[in-house]
């Protein structure tokens, strides 16, 4: 077996906002909570899951992670998220991997938009 990542956990000092920027993305978060740990928000795609926490006062910020997400529409998602007010770091751009833009999630963490280009259909 391949190693391969399937897990991320972000945390948030505004879980609320964090789950809305993640929406805008295109991300289903849905609400879970295990044993007696605190709610969060999980989602599941084939590489893996995609959670966030809140931030308790004695948890250091996970601010410094940077995450990307490969999307249908850049431009459409770009602009949703620009609407609630994030950093833009990079805009969209075209590139050799396809059309691509950075920006801060409302808790200033790093998140690449990255949408793959399609090749033209070869006869």
């Amino acid at each position: 077996m391949n190693t391969c990542l399937n897990l991320v956990v972000l945390r948030s000092p505004d879980i609320d906002r964090a789950v809305a920027f993640y929406r805008a993305l295109g991300l289903s978060l849905v609400k879970h909570s295990h044993g007696k740990g605190p709610e969060h928000y999980s989602a599941e795609s084939e590489g893996g899951v995609f959670e966030l926490y809140p931030l308790s006062p004695s948890q250091v910020a996970t601010t410094s992670v940077r995450v990307g997400f490969h999307v249908a529409d850049l431009d459409a998602v770009f602009s949703a998220v620009v609407a609630l007010g994030v950093k833009v770091v990079a805009p969209p751009a075209d590139s050799s991997w396809g059309r691509r833009a950075v920006v801060e999630d409302l808790d200033g963490h790093p998140v690449e938009l990255v949408e793959v280009s399609r090749e033209p259909a070869h006869e």
